[in-house]
């Protein structure tokens, strides 16, 4: 069993966030490697029930933080995994972040991937400019 290590990163390569997952297959897609971090990052939110939610996209009902660690949620509340899953594939095909794994950028959903022993997926999320 792979440990993959899932890590937050500005563009100049300061990790904001680092979660690690077990993982059992050595060759996953792009869309489940996406779907697996975002489970996971729910169920731990759900665990908890606060209205903090650090996870990759922000759910509806939540404002983003001003140091940009994580979203507000307006009451403490369960979210729902399918709908994160699906706003966090949404805003990769949107470019709203990339994913680096192992060093290398993958592209599409559907590309497969090796995660062998200290794999690391890297995921840069762009922040929108102000005024244009």
């Amino acid at each position: 069993m792979a440990l993959l290590t899932f890590q937050d990163e500005t563009a100049t390569g300061s990790v904001l966030s680092r979660l690690e997952l077990e993982i059992s297959q050595e060759m996953l897609t792009v869309r489940e490697l996406i779907s697996r971090r975002v489970q996971q990052e729910v169920a731990a939110h759900n665990a908890n029930q606060t209205t903090l939610f650090q996870g990759l996209v922000q759910p509806t009902d939540s404002e983003r933080l001003l140091n940009g660690s994580g979203f507000r949620l307006r009451h403490a509340k369960p979210i729902d995994a399918e709908q994160q899953v699906y706003q966090a594939l949404l805003a990769f095909q949107n470019n709203g972040f990339f994913l680096l794994v192992n060093d290398r950028q993958v592209e599409s959903l559907d590309e497969e991937i090796w995660l062998g022993a200290g794999a690391t997926a890297s995921f840069l999320k762009l922040t929108p400019l102000v005024g244009g």
